[in-house]
């Protein structure tokens, strides 16, 4: 069976663009992310999104599961989780095409970490 694959466009624009600032996660009582070089991924009417390199995530706490989800958008998704929060955090390791600026990065679901800070650079 083959999966859809969309191009974002009018009825559903993404744009990925270099987040001003700095963002650092904390999950469990500590900061599991920090970096000035993250990424905000906008989505139709969904929430921004942060996303992170993984050079700047303590990847130590992270713990790979087989949990995979499909975006017709940007491809499969794999899952992390935290020592304290299960399927945590989500990256594309092969995204579709238009969506090649995420490819590697980390995203962290904000109900399943202690906090997203996006601060002033």
């Amino acid at each position: 069976m083959s999966k859809a694959v969309r191009i974002p466009g009018p009825d559903h624009p993404i744009t990925v663009a270099p987040t001003q600032g700095r963002v650092v996660v904390k999950a469990g009582g500590r900061v599991i992310a920090d970096t000035r070089h993250a990424l905000t991924l906008t989505e139709a009417s969904y929430t921004p999104v942060q996303y992170i390199l993984r050079d700047d995530a303590d990847m130590t706490q992270f713990s790979r599961t087989a949990h995979t989800t499909y975006c017709p958008y940007k491809g499969d998704a794999s899952y992390y989780s935290l020592p304290a929060a299960e399927n945590a955090v989500w990256s594309y390791e092969a995204p579709h095409p238009a969506m090649a600026a995420i490819k590697d990065y980390l995203a962290f679901y904000p109900n399943r970490v202690d906090a997203i800070e996006v601060r002033d650079a």
